[in-house]
């Protein structure tokens, strides 16, 4: 028997309070899926006040003791996931990157996927329980915590879905989908419903920020679908990327540089 695998992620703006997490479990619950894989980002604001904590003790911190810091947010977020999860009656279990198995390069800050290891997801799917990874980080081939840099978290749900072998990650935004122009400043945005990924990587180059580009390349190179709705409100309404795509033979991560 083929299992249904559902990759899910959750940014800052859908965990944006303690009360987002209940909402965030109530979208969970709804799937019908027989395994569910949730990567999370950390709390509204949470790195950037982390970011300027750290300035105020030190103007140009140790990018080490920065990873360490930062990567603390979605380690709050993750926790917090499978306590909601968990009060509404469905096991969790919740992984920091490095414990999910993503190996990046030594680049701290901006750190590159080089390989994935989910060992501990796997099992924690076979028994039935709600995956929950932190985004955004890794751990070094040395063995130290490292982050994936901004919007890391779309990366690593895309790579995750291309080591678990899932067809498609759905993102949830506190948008509908992808808008031929901000919907939040020009009234007469359009939502379009299905684009290619060289029309998304184009959006990006133009300054939207709906998916980062790192997960864009990352799913096209490996055949990966994304979609993008939101999280507001129970609808099937929002955008696909990679529509009709077949999955490639060769998983391709993003090298080591």
């Amino acid at each position: 028997m083929v299992m249904i695998m559902r990759i899910m992620k959750f940014g800052g703006a859908s965990v944006a309070t303690a009360e987002s997490f209940h909402r965030i479990a109530e979208i969970i619950l709804q799937q019908t899926d027989e395994e569910i894989v949730v990567v999370v980002s950390a709390m509204g604001q949470t790195t950037d006040e982390l970011l300027t904590l750290a300035k105020k003790v030190h103007p140009e911190p140790p990018r080490r003791e920065l990873d360490m810091l930062v990567s603390v947010g979605e380690r709050i977020s993750i926790a917090l996931l499978a306590m909601a999860l968990s009060k509404q009656g469905r096991d969790a279990v919740s992984f920091t990157g490095s414990q999910s198995g993503i190996i990046t390069c030594t680049n701290h800050s901006q750190a590159n996927i080089i390989e994935l290891r989910p060992k501990r997801v796997r099992e924690a799917l076979e028994k039935k329980k709600v995956a929950i990874v932190a985004g955004f980080q890794g751990v070094s081939k040395l063995g130290e915590i490292t982050t994936l840099g901004r919007g890391g978290s779309d990366t690593s749900a895309v790579a995750l879905a291309v080591a678990l072998g899932a067809d498609a990650v759905h993102f949830y935004k506190d948008v509908e989908g992808i808008y031929t122009a901000d919907p939040k400043t020009h009234a007469d945005a359009q939502l379009v419903s299905e684009m290619s990924y060289e029309e998304a990587l184009e959006l990006t180059k133009k300054g939207a920020k709906i998916l980062h580009p790192r997960a864009i390349e990352l799913a096209r190179k490996n055949g990966v679908q994304l979609y993008v709705r939101t999280f507001k409100k129970d609808s099937q309404i929002g955008t696909v990327v990679g529509k009709g795509v077949l999955r490639n033979a060769v998983i391709e991560y993003e090298g080591e540089n």
